[in-house]
């Protein structure tokens, strides 16, 4: 089977989560889709609040540190992203919105998406329209038709509802084919060496 790299963003802050909650059944779901496509996903998840310093730190420095630096790369290298936050005033999180400041202007551009919030009432559900759908088409990802929001009312015992799971597979079956689809772009390291020192100390251009 080929295989494909799955990153997981979730930005909740507290533990457990709803948000974490969703994002894992949106991986769960896309990673059965993918199955059906021949497709093996390597999932890594990112739980934002654990590098919520490191974040911080890096827009004040400009540098990340290693744990933030190995995630950062984790995002740019996926073929697909699960991108989850909660809503507070009708919008993402600061701190979701903080982690993608960091990435690099070129992280998410071609990289199919699967947009999904969590809120405290369903009114909340139109943020993925006006806010996060909007986002990642700025950083010029490629962003799943369905977007995934849940509620409080959406969750019996902790699993979804009839509703809430069909809206997940539905997603979860755009991203698994977008991400068959997806060719990662070549990438090129800015400091490595065009031209051999033996060429420049002969004079040449």
């Amino acid at each position: 089977m080929t295989s494909r790299n799955l990153v997981v963003l979730t930005a909740g802050l507290r533990q457990p989560s709803s948000t974490r909650l969703l994002a894992d059944q949106l991986a769960a779901a896309v990673a059965d889709q993918a199955a059906r496509r021949g497709l093996t996903l390597h999932t890594t998840t990112v739980e934002v609040r654990e590098h919520a310093h490191d974040v911080v730190n890096h827009l004040l420095t400009g540098f990340p540190s290693d744990t933030l630096g190995a995630v950062i790369d984790a995002v740019a290298t996926a073929d697909g992203l699960i991108a989850v936050s909660p809503i507070f005033g009708a919008s993402y999180n600061g701190l979701f919105k903080s982690f993608l400041d960091v990435l690099d202007r070129d992280a998410l551009a071609g990289k199919p998406v699967l947009v999904a919030a969590t809120g405290g009432t369903v009114r909340h559900s139109l943020a993925l329209e006006h806010a996060l759908r909007p986002l990642f088409t700025y950083a010029r990802a490629v962003v799943a038709p369905t977007g995934v929001f849940a509620g409080p009312e959406d969750w019996a015992d902790g699993a979804a509802d009839g509703a809430l799971r069909s809206r997940i597979d539905r997603a979860a079956a755009e991203l698994a084919d977008q991400v068959g689809r997806y060719t990662a772009p070549t990438r090129t390291d800015p400091f490595t060496l065009t031209t051999t020192f033996d060429h420049l100390l002969a004079g040449g251009d």
